[in-house]
């Protein structure tokens, strides 16, 4: 581990370590800034039905990004800034974003007002589902599930509220967010109405060491059982978009509220982690079905992730995956098909998250009706990360 510390015309001090970034800090100490980058390079290869003669397989740079943080004025006036340079990252190009990559993940200031309480003001993720809100960077497997993947609130312009407080070993953390509800860095009006989030995490065991609560693996194994529960409830006003934050947009005249519900825990105890989500999504006002023809504009539903992995001492751990979608009115369009995945992952971390080796192999029944006929869609995943 290189560490680095150094005076510079005597106006700053800078300061690194491999996987912390780098911090440099002004002499009179009215800010400082850390700098840190990181890029994920992908192989995936896809065997639709099992079928090797169809083949598809692509090399891409699943992430390349860079953040900025630290402090300005005073410590406690906190802020971040995060860009992402892949092209996965931007998002497509559209009149709301003034048709121009959307490069900025995260802009956002933080108070600390009094003890725990915060203020967040800007563009961050919002406070919903752990999967979503635990960095890329820090996974169990190659990449976040479907459960993720569907119902997810992600990142959105507005004010958070966060708390913490202890009472004995138990430990509360409180969220609640007010938001545009239409996803990252709109240059036009709010086209739907606002966004409303709030979510509380009771840990009966006391704090996870370094956060761990919200980092997939057991790296610090911990030496004592260790459990965190939370639960999220979202309710996005006359939402624009087909999946509230996300997807694309839809007519004025389809409106209607979208209502999320996160159900999610983490256990850590000498190197095992099991974990779990639950979600819903529904459209409030009338059921957009008409016999058989599927007429809604939201993607809804209901969808299960839970997750095994053990880390053995010398940094390895295999891991195991069940994730099932159940879209509302399943079946009746092709985007909205009955889903179970199983995956089976293995890591090597050679620095934490910071230098590691993934991989991972599914099996997709794209109409959950398993048996020892069923034919499986099967997906393998190779990933290099290197941060610092």
């Amino acid at each position: 581990m290189l560490s680095l510390v150094s005076q510079l015309s005597a106006q700053q001090t800078i300061e690194s370590t491999f996987g912390n970034g780098v911090t440099i800090v002004a002499a009179d100490e009215s800010f400082s800034m850390k700098f840190n980058a990181r890029v994920q390079s992908l192989f995936i290869t896809e065997v639709p039905e099992m079928d090797f003669s169809e083949v598809e397989t692509n090399w891409l740079i699943r992430r390349s990004r860079l953040k900025f943080s630290g402090f300005a004025y005073n410590p406690k006036l906190q802020y971040k800034i995060e860009l992402g340079l892949s092209n996965r990252d931007h998002g497509g190009e559209t009149p709301e974003t003034n048709n121009t990559s959307n490069l900025i993940l995260d802009a956002f200031i933080k108070w600390k007002v009094v003890g725990n309480f915060e203020v967040w003001i800007g563009q961050t993720k919002l406070p919903g589902n752990r999967e979503r809100v635990i960095s890329s960077q820090k996974l169990q497997f190659v990449d976040r599930s479907l459960v993720n993947s569907r119902f997810n609130i992600d990142r959105d312009m507005g004010i958070q509220f966060r708390n913490k407080h202890t009472l004995g070993s138990l430990v509360v953390k409180e969220a609640m967010a007010i938001s545009q509800g239409e996803g990252r860095n709109r240059t036009v009006g709010n086209q739907g109405g606002l966004e409303y989030t709030g979510r509380i995490e009771f840990l009966p065991m006391g704090e996870f060491t370094g956060k761990g609560d919200y980092v997939s693996s057991d790296l610090k194994r911990e030496s004592t059982p260790k459990l965190s529960v939370g639960l999220t409830f979202d309710h996005n006003a006359n939402a624009a978009r087909e999946r509230g934050n996300l997807g694309g947009y839809v007519a004025d005249t389809a409106y209607n509220s979208l209502q999320t519900v996160f159900a999610d825990f983490m256990f850590k105890y000498n190197g095992w982690v099991v974990a779990g989500e639950y979600a819903n999504k529904k459209a409030l006002g009338d059921r957009l079905v008409a016999g058989d023809e599927f007429i809604s504009n939201y993607y809804t539903g209901t969808g299960v992730n839970l997750q095994l992995g053990y880390l053995f001492k010398n940094n390895v751990e295999p891991a195991f995956r069940y994730t099932e979608i159940t879209p509302e009115a399943a079946g009746l369009t092709s985007d909205r098909n009955l889903q179970k995945m199983y995956t089976f992952g293995l890591s090597k971390y050679v620095v934490g998250h910071s230098l590691k080796v993934q991989t991972d192999v599914s099996f997709i029944d794209n109409d959950a009706a398993f048996s020892f006929e069923q034919v499986f869609d099967m997906l393998f995943r190779f990933q290099v990360e290197m941060a610092f």
